[in-house]
């Protein structure tokens, strides 16, 4: 069962939410819990620590919903808004988004529109959370060896099994936030951690939905690794996927500077060590994959400008029937002797 927390100082809504969605809270599909502004809203947040989505007014009293989306994401970033409110102008509507609002309905509430709108939020919402639930099913966080879990491993064990490495046939693809500094030297330091997650958070389910696994997170980029069957396939499908939908988000102004997210990608298969890399006396490694194919993939992406795909012409001969490709010519990449021809992926 949803839980849905209501946000706003009309009474009248919430007699005809009970109406409206009646049949879905007779089934337990639906449960509301009503507040009347931003600040009712974060003591039934804290009362109730299930609460999945918020439908939030924009123009209420002690707290209005503009002020509520900037606290939403300090009592969890699962909980995502849907701004519900007369006030539909697009200065209004950009503020909310860029706040971090999901969707907006605009009042007099279509109630159909408003349920459409409901679920799509709340299928956000599971995926979220099927996303964190993967974090830790599918190696995405292995990286971290935890000194609470090897405490339980004597000596032998822990060089036995953490420092088994294997060869192995993968891809591996780097994608870069496009110019993140020009955001990160100019806003505080929480805004920027906020932004580069939400960032983040796109790219991570586009990497899961085609069955990848994050291999770390290295500043503002992301280093990703595909196996098993079409693995260089799944991997162009995905960076396709996560680029679009970066490339969705809202323009961020910070005081003279503009800024539109993009990203700039690497994609390179082949060969590679897969084992974990670091020191056995401190118990502390990543379990990551290194050689040659990821060092070109590393290139590639230093190489890619705004928006760009770039791939070896070795993976362009594997993949030529499935993508549209564009041939950019010879790159000399760093440390590489020789120079290498490079194709760009359009779609």
């Amino acid at each position: 069962m949803a839980k849905i927390l209501v946000a706003d100082d009309e009474t009248d809504l919430e007699i005809l939410i009970k109406q409206k969605f009646r049949k879905q809270i007779r089934e337990q599909k639906y449960e509301f819990v009503f507040a009347v502004n931003g600040k009712d809203a974060l003591v039934k947040l804290n009362e109730h620590a299930d609460i999945d989505i918020v439908l939030t007014d924009i123009n209420m009293p002690e707290m209005d919903g503009l002020s509520l989306l900037l606290k939403l994401n300090e009592v969890s970033p699962m909980i995502k808004a849907v701004i519900v409110s007369a006030y539909g102008d697009m200065d209004n509507i950009r503020t909310a988004m860029n706040r971090g609002a999901f969707d907006f309905v605009t009042k007099p509430i279509n109630f159909e529109d408003l349920e459409l709108t409901v679920n799509r939020t709340l299928g956000h919402v599971k995926q979220l959370h099927e996303t964190f639930k993967a974090i830790h099913e599918n190696n995405i966080l292995r990286m971290y060896v935890d000194e609470t879990v090897l405490k339980f491993m004597n000596r032998k064990e822990f060089e036995e099994q953490l420092m088994q490495n294997e060869t192995i046939e993968a891809t591996v693809a780097f994608i870069d936030i496009c110019k993140f500094t020009s955001i990160s030297e100019t806003e505080s330091a929480d805004k920027v951690v906020k932004l580069l997650n939400s960032y983040f958070d796109v790219i991570v389910k586009s990497i899961i939905a085609q069955s990848g696994y994050i291999d770390k997170f290295i500043g503002d980029c992301v280093m990703a690794v595909f196996k098993g069957e079409f693995h260089l396939d799944r991997a162009i499908e995905a960076c396709i996927n996560l680029r679009n939908e970066i490339e969705r988000f809202p323009e961020e102004a910070v005081e003279n500077i503009h800024f539109f997210p993009k990203v700039s990608i690497g994609i390179n298969s082949g060969e590679m060590v897969s084992g974990n890399i670091g020191s056995a006396q401190l118990r502390r490694l990543d379990y990551t994959v290194i050689g040659d194919t990821v060092n070109v993939a590393q290139r590639l992406q230093s190489a890619a400008s705004d928006g760009q795909i770039l791939i070896t012409e070795a993976s362009f001969h594997q993949v030529k029937e499935s993508f549209n490709c564009n041939r950019i010519g010879e790159l000399q990449l760093k440390h590489k002797t020789a120079p290498i021809v490079v194709y760009e992926v359009k779609d």
